[in-house]
């Protein structure tokens, strides 16, 4: 069994910085691709950025610029470093990966974004 675990979230004000972390745990064999998505109440799971094995990246616009992703493959772990953060990031932040060629979610991390 594979599990995904995040940590990192928390409350931050307009224009700070946040850290979120996901690290894979398990019968790992191979790891593809992994990401971030975010979720408020009554939207769809959107996409914040992948990060595939060769270590291409796909940011949403809303965070190109603000947002880094990086990888450790050696700890099977994803970093999210997410700077100047503004109110609309408030959400729900998810971990995803494609782990022996299946898809994994992790439990979600709040991340709010308010003076």
């Amino acid at each position: 069994q594979v599990q995904l675990v995040e940590s990192g979230g928390g409350l931050v004000q307009p224009g700070g910085s946040l850290r979120l972390s996901c690290a894979a745990s398990g019968s790992i064999l191979s790891i593809y691709a992994m990401g971030w998505y975010r979720q408020t109440p009554g939207k769809q799971r959107e996409l914040v950025v992948l990060i595939s094995n060769a270590r291409s990246t796909t940011y949403a616009d809303s965070v190109k610029g603000r947002f880094t992703i990086s990888r450790d493959n050696a700890k099977n772990t994803v970093y999210l470093q997410m700077n100047s953060l503004k109110p609309e990031d408030t959400a729900v932040y998810y971990c995803h990966g494609v782990v022996n060629g299946e898809d994994y979610w992790g439990q979600g991390t709040q991340v709010t974004v308010s003076l």
